[in-house]
């Protein structure tokens, strides 16, 4: 019988590696104390509690989903910012990006009565453009409830992504990423998942984050979740990891669209500028354009 397997929270960048390129998924278990998730929970309730559920089968009748983490939970940042996980993240997906932007934030609330989710593939959100050998995604989902067979647990098949497109999921290749809360699933792009159907009497709720390569249009826009006005008052490594820097050496810049505001006396100022400028700061070193004058920066 198939199972994810289950990582002790101490878990090195190179265990989770491993068991990330030979199943395409795994759990690291209890990364999240019950303050954390409690904290969570009271930070982004408001915000689940007026949203709607969703208005296909896809993305579920009975299933609400909350986005703009970053902008509306501090505590979600936190997460976000996981040590531990963006380091697994940064070394499964560096063979195809010098670095990561934040794809996706989102609260998933499973609510009882919901049936099972397609099994898909989240990398299709950017069609079957992208050539196979390249891995566009590392997911996770952390559990704010405890995740169980009946309440919704994530369907994950192991091993699926290296499938090809048309393959399909014999019931005896699918498990469930039952998990206590605090956990994390986590899970590739590639790897064919969805959400469980909630049989129990309780909703399934996870905070689904999503990190993807630099050089990618992210599913969730993050200029407009999480605009300069609130970007700025995050720390600069955050900021970065929204997009709110250069990809590469000319990937992301910006110009100013006043005209007054390229000016600085006879001799003007620069048309091609970082995105750091916009949040009133210079980037910070080793990033592309850290060589920018810091008078330019406004």
């Amino acid at each position: 019988m198939v199972a994810i397997q289950t990582l002790a929270s101490d878990a090195s960048t190179d265990a989770i590696n491993e068991v990330m390129q030979r199943d395409g998924a795994c759990i690291v278990e209890s990364l999240l104390t019950s303050e954390e998730v409690d904290l969570i929970v009271r930070e982004v309730m408001p915000f689940v509690d007026m949203t709607a559920t969703g208005s296909d089968d896809f993305t579920g009748r009975q299933t609400q989903r909350t986005g703009a983490l970053v902008a509306r939970s501090p505590a979600c940042c936190d997460v976000v910012m996981n040590q531990k996980i963006r380091a697994a993240a940064e070394r499964f997906l560096s063979p195809f990006t010098e670095r990561l932007l934040l794809h996706l934030t989102q609260i998933i609330r499973i609510l009882p009565n919901q049936g099972s989710q397609t099994l898909h593939r989240d990398r299709l959100a950017w069609g079957t453009h992208l050539p196979r050998e390249i891995e566009p995604q590392f997911n996770t989902l952390w559990a704010l409830t405890e995740f169980t067979s009946e309440n919704g647990a994530t369907r994950v098949v192991p091993g699926s992504q290296s499938w090809d497109w048309e393959d399909r999921a014999e019931p005896e290749q699918i498990c469930q990423a039952e998990m206590p809360r605090g956990s994390v699933l986590l899970y590739t792009g590639s790897v064919i998942h969805g959400g469980g159907q909630n049989t129990s009497s309780d909703p399934r709720m996870g905070l689904n984050i999503t990190y993807c390569l630099g050089w990618l249009r992210q599913e969730e826009n993050q200029y407009l979740s999480c605009p300069p006005a609130v970007a700025r008052t995050l720390p600069d490594e955050l900021q970065e990891l929204l997009g709110y820097t250069m990809g590469n050496y000319a990937l992301g810049y910006y110009s100013d669209p006043d005209p007054a505001a390229e000016r600085d006396g006879a001799s003007g100022r620069s048309d091609i500028r970082p995105p750091e400028r916009a949040l009133g700061r210079r980037p910070r070193e080793g990033t592309a354009f850290s060589s920018i004058d810091a008078e330019n920066v406004e």
